[in-house]
C-alpha cells in the first residue's frame, strides 16, 4: 500500500494537468474564434508589380496566414507561424502605433505610387486600420520592414517548395533568391528555411550544385545564432 498511493497522486496529477492543458486549449481556440485574441493585418496592392496582392495576418499567439498572388489569381490563404519574439516585436510595434486608432502615416507628398499599404488591428468587436503610400514613421517603418521580410521569406519558401514538386532543375535557381535575401538580412526568420534546405541537402534526387548550395546556406543559418 506504501507503494501504490504516490502512483496514485501521479495519476491524479497527470489527469488534473491533462484537464487543465485541455481547458487551456479550448479556451484559446474559442478565443481566437469568437476574434478575442488580437490580430495585426498588413496588406499591399500594388498593380503591375509581383507580387500585386500582399496580406498577411498575425496573431498575437504567433499563428497567422499570408496570401500573396497576383489581383487575378484565387484567394488561397496558408498557414505559417512566427517566433514568440518575432510576434512580441509587432505588437508592441502596432502599440507605439496606438493599434492604428486615430493615426495619420503618410507623407502626403507627391511621390511615385508604391502601392497601397494598410495595418490594421483587430480584437473582438475592435478594428483600426490606416492606410498609406509612404511614411516617414519610425515605428510604422520598422512594422513594414517586418512584414516585407515575411512576405519575402514566404515567397522564397514556396517557390522553393513549388521548384521541389515540379520543377527539380529549377531548384538551385529558387535557393540562390533565398541566399541572396538572406545575404541582403531581408530574411526575419531564417530558421524556419531549415526543414527545407536540410531536404534538399539529402535528397539526391536534386542536381548536386542545389543540395551543396543548400546545405552551405543550411550551416551559415545555424552558425549565425
Amino acid at each position: 500500500m506504501a507503494m501504490s498511493l504516490p502512483a496514485w497522486n501521479f495519476r491524479r496529477v497527470i489527469f488534473a494537468l491533462s484537464r487543465t492543458m485541455f481547458m487551456a486549449l479550448a479556451i484559446s481556440s474559442a478565443a481566437q474564434a469568437t476574434g478575442e485574441i488580437p490580430t495585426v493585418t498588413f496588406r499591399k496592392i500594388f498593380k503591375s508589380s509581383y507580387p500585386e496582392f500582399v496580406e498577411i495576418k498575425v496573431s498575437q499567439s504567433g499563428s497567422g496566414t499570408y496570401d500573396i498572388r497576383q489581383l487575378d489569381e484565387d484567394s488561397s490563404p496558408a498557414h505559417f507561424e512566427i517566433s514568440g519574439s518575432l510576434t512580441q516585436r509587432i505588437f508592441e510595434l502596432a502599440a507605439k502605433l496606438r493599434n492604428f486608432q486615430g493615426v495619420d502615416l503618410d507623407v502626403h507628398r507627391r511621390i511615385a505610387n508604391l502601392g497601397e499599404k494598410t495595418f490594421r488591428y483587430e480584437k473582438g468587436g475592435e478594428a483600426h486600420e490606416v492606410k498609406f503610400n509612404y511614411t516617414l514613421d519610425d515605428s510604422a517603418t520598422q512594422l513594414l520592414n517586418i512584414f516585407e521580410g515575411l512576405t519575402r521569406q514566404e515567397s522564397d519558401s514556396s517557390n522553393l517548395e513549388r521548384t521541389m514538386r515540379y520543377d527539380h532543375l529549377g531548384v538551385n535557381d529558387a535557393l540562390q533568391q533565398m541566399e541572396t535575401d538572406f545575404n541582403n538580412k531581408l530574411i526575419p526568420e531564417p530558421d524556419r528555411l531549415l526543414p527545407l534546405l536540410d531536404h534538399v541537402a539529402s535528397d539526391s534526387t536534386y542536381i548536386d550544385i542545389a543540395r551543396q548550395r543548400a546545405r552551405a546556406l543550411a550551416v551559415r543559418i545555424r552558425s549565425a545564432h
